[in-house]
């Protein structure tokens, strides 16, 4: 099967889309290597490295107007392209599909991460919510299947967009195979020595905004006197100067921030954390919670949503919003040394059904009921 791939946040996105896309197109090449995987980016000769296999054909604008305006193209102009390069069937990767679509009669699968910007309308302006609320209900409409990523956000694609359940399939996501890796005491050490953090601490992984509510975290270590490393490694927002105000009012000097990591240097940072902690208010999946499984690192994340499915029986639920509870489960994750070790070993055995392997044969399950 010739199977083509919006590919354009494999090329340039670093987080969540970015990663998703290039797990995705990483396992289904390796898994099917018989399938030939045509990956359709605006700007072909700019990537994130990622790795490639020889099953792999990248394909940009071919038309001059095209490549005049590529970000125009991969909306208005791809439809007609996938069309003469014979592509048998499309996935959009990233909650979108191209205009025109519906026109060409090429069975098409779009994945849907979340609608968070329908649950949560005060942390997106007007606009966006209204591009992103065209986007995803043409993309509902017009594919032959919908992938949600949870059973949360199939609920909501049910609730808000009205798509009937018979067209969703829940594919679970994986995460990059390199958190599955045990690395050396001293591997974790070198690393970690270039971060000039302590050896010890509390880990959070995610961007630093206001929906993700780190700041609970740091108010829970403050006013319950955990007097605990904090690392945090995120991409900023406007929301962490009112981060830092916090921790510079309280003279908190434990409080580490990082960004730019390079995913490569993530595992270490995971595997010597004495607890993960994810207090987000709402997620389409939450994937850092996965990759903290996947490390052996007990995990602290919110009650509700699609949490549970991410963290599966044995992470500890908390509120949020409530600073007391999470102080709570904090200490209790830190200084009860049998409840960590069942959160380990309950926490990987959870993780194991989102092998790569596993995920890459429900996606081709899928692509297979409308082939």
């Amino acid at each position: 099967m010739r199977i083509g791939f919006d590919a354009k946040r494999a090329f340039f996105n670093r987080s969540g889309l970015g990663n998703y896309s290039r797990d995705t197109i990483s396992i289904l090449s390796d898994y099917f290597p018989t399938n030939e995987h045509v990956l359709y980016s605006p700007n072909p000769q700019k990537s994130i490295p990622f790795k490639k296999s020889v099953n792999l054909t990248i394909s940009g604008p071919n038309k001059f107007w095209h490549k005049k305006f590529p970000s125009l193209w991969r909306s208005y102009g791809l439809a007609e392209q996938l069309k003469e390069e014979k592509i048998e069937l499309y996935h959009g990767l990233s909650n979108e599909l191209p205009k025109g679509i519906e026109n060409i009669h090429i069975p098409t699968v779009v994945t849907i991460h979340d609608i968070i910007f329908m649950r949560y309308p005060n942390f997106y302006n007007s606009t966006d919510r209204k591009i992103y609320q065209s986007k995803f209900v043409y993309a509902a409409e017009q594919a032959t299947r919908v992938i949600a990523v949870s059973e949360q956000t199939k609920e909501d694609l049910i609730d808000f967009f009205r798509v009937p359940e018979s067209k969703i399939d829940v594919v679970y996501q994986g995460c990059n195979p390199i958190y599955w890796n045990q690395i050396t005491d001293n591997e974790r050490m070198d690393t970690l020595g270039k971060y000039l953090v302590p050896e010890k601490f509390i880990l959070y992984v995610g961007t630093v905004e206001e929906r993700k509510n780190i700041l609970n975290v740091i108010k829970a270590l403050h006013k319950n006197k955990i007097h605990f490393p904090l690392v945090i490694i995120g991409k900023p927002t406007a929301y962490l100067s009112k981060v830092k105000a916090f921790v510079e009012y309280n003279r908190m000097d434990n409080i580490f921030f990082l960004q730019n990591v390079p995913t490569e240097d993530l595992p270490a940072f995971y595997q010597q954390a004495e607890i993960f902690v994810y207090p987000s208010l709402f997620e389409g999946f939450g994937i850092p919670i996965l990759e903290a499984l996947t490390s052996k690192t007990p995990v602290i994340t919110s009650r509700g949503g699609c949490f549970a499915e991410a963290g599966g029986k044995s992470t500890i639920y908390i509120d949020p919003e409530n600073i007391d509870e999470l102080g709570d489960a904090i200490k209790i994750a830190l200084n009860d040394s049998v409840l960590r070790d069942n959160m380990i070993i309950d926490g990987f055995i959870h993780a194991q059904q989102f092998r790569q392997e596993k995920i890459a044969t429900n996606i081709m399950n899928v692509y297979e009921k409308i082939n």
